[in-house]
């Protein structure tokens, strides 16, 4: 299958588990090949986008999609260090702008 799509063997195994998105086209290919309609294989993304739809003062429809995707656990936790080293930097130069005013 991941020469059909003129790709790696890891790079489909992403895809087929979900790390990675399928395009259309790659849709389009694989049923081909599996000869199946593409309605048939698909699989929509719908854990990854929730649909909110509310209506304004003016009671107009307005449709918002929030995408919301995995990010791995040591990228979040990498940021949340570096969010604590900004804060003690902004304590550390505040403490000393507070003691050149005195």
């Amino acid at each position: 299958m991941a020469d059909l799509l003129s790709m790696s063997q890891s790079q489909y195994q992403r895809r087929e588990s979900g790390e990675i998105h399928i395009f259309e086209d790659q849709w389009f290919r694989i049923a081909k090949f599996l000869e199946k309609d593409v309605e048939d294989i698909h699989e929509e993304d719908t854990d990854c986008t929730i649909n909110q739809y509310f209506d304004n003062v003016a009671g107009n429809y307005i449709g918002s999609n929030n995408n919301y995707c995995n990010v791995p656990e040591f990228l979040l936790e990498n940021q949340y260090e570096y969010i604590k080293f900004l804060k003690q930097k902004i304590a550390d130069l505040e403490e000393k702008l507070n003691q050149k005013k005195i």
